[in-house]
């Protein structure tokens, strides 16, 4: 098969879909690769290391002109002339949230598979993982920077000093994101609070962090109750494929501390809370009634060496699998078959559907036809 990297043009997104590790592995599986020139810079691999490895080196176009493309982040605008009806597209794509791109998607007759809805069987994120692991850790940095009165916060060290009492960091989700923002936060002595809807997640956390963090079941009441004294909150609540609730409303904000600090690491999917909309690593926040906000959409992008590393590592056994069979595996993986969302034309992930008011196909109906 003939595989396409371009390179990411979303703002200050400096990661890349493969490593020159991966385009060797498919080279010596009899494949073909393009990638774009400079796609592996911002991550520090040289287009000599792409090209020693045995890929072809081409303009955008080159690469998007594949039967499959990887990407990392979803097309934008100026790519939906690429889209096609026998292309394979195999990134991130948050559709829910998303509404141009998935009738983009749909008009083109473009086979999509969604890197954050492959889902294994126990309800796993596999694709999803390492980038929530690395969002959950950069939160806490943004916020943590953002809290300082240069910047516009309100001027608290999160870690405190002998004699003056740490920040308080809220944490609205126990995921992936959640665990690995409250490991940060705690590590910088921050007091941390966690809610989530699920008990026996609770329990997991106040297991694997020896009590040292607070756990409270997710509740409108519970949230107004910590807000006031909260100094960093951050939204780390995910629905597969499905557009976020809004639990932290407008007149939420009033109950917050002037200054304090919003990352919602859920904006890709809309967001958690009522008052963010997506930011750039160029313009990351803006304020709404006193409290900074940070809705950077493609927040791994800031460390894109590591992120790109992490990431390669999930999704590569499933480009060898796609790259070997083409859509076949989708018909007989499980998991993988869950990351389609597009093809033929046709809408198959339901959450994406129930965002916009739109019909959907079974994934399996649509490729059967």
């Amino acid at each position: 098969m003939h595989i396409g990297i371009p390179k990411e043009i979303k703002v200050k997104e400096n990661r890349v879909a493969m490593t020159p590790g991966g385009v060797e592995s498919l080279v010596r599986r009899g494949h073909r690769v393009t990638v774009e020139a400079g796609a592996g810079v911002g991550s520090s691999f040289s287009d000599e290391a792409y090209r020693q490895a045995g890929a072809e080196l081409g303009s955008a176009a080159d690469a998007w002109a594949a039967e499959m493309v990887v990407k990392v982040k979803e097309p934008v605008e100026s790519e939906y002339g690429y889209l096609r009806s026998d292309l394979l597209l195999f990134t991130y794509l948050h559709l829910a949230a998303d509404r141009p791109l998935t009738d983009a998607l749909l008009a083109a007759g473009t086979t999509a598979v969604a890197y954050e809805t492959v889902q294994h069987s126990d309800g796993s994120l596999p694709l999803l993982m390492p980038m929530s692991e690395v969002a959950g850790r950069l939160s806490v940095q943004a916020g943590a920077y953002h809290l300082q009165k240069p910047v516009g916060g309100r001027g608290v060290l999160l870690g405190g000093v002998p004699g003056v009492k740490p920040g308080n960091v809220t944490i609205v989700g126990g995921g992936v994101v959640g665990t690995n923002a409250a490991k940060m936060a705690m590590g910088l002595g921050a007091h941390v609070t966690i809610l989530d809807v699920s008990q026996r997640r609770l329990a997991y956390l106040d297991d694997v962090f020896f009590g040292r963090i607070t756990t409270m079941m997710s509740s409108e009441a519970n949230l107004r109750e910590l807000l006031p004294q909260t100094d960093l909150l951050i939204g780390a609540v995910l629905i597969p494929g499905a557009k976020a609730p809004h639990l932290v409303t407008r007149d939420m904000l009033a109950l917050m501390p002037e200054g304090a600090v919003i990352v919602d690491v859920a904006v890709d999917q809309g967001g958690c809370v009522e008052t963010i909309h997506a930011t750039t690593h160029d313009d990351p926040t803006y304020v709404v009634d006193g409290i900074i906000h940070y809705g950077v959409a493609n927040m791994p992008g800031a460390v894109p060496r590591t992120s790109t590393l992490a990431l390669t590592n999930q999704t590569m056994p499933y480009v060898f699998s796609l790259a070997e069979h083409g859509v076949q595996p989708l018909e007989r993986n499980a998991s993988l078959l869950l990351g389609l969302n597009t093809h033929a034309g046709q809408l198959t992930n339901q959450p994406v559907a129930e965002a916009f008011g739109m019909n959907w196909s079974e994934p399996s109906s649509v490729l059967g036809a």
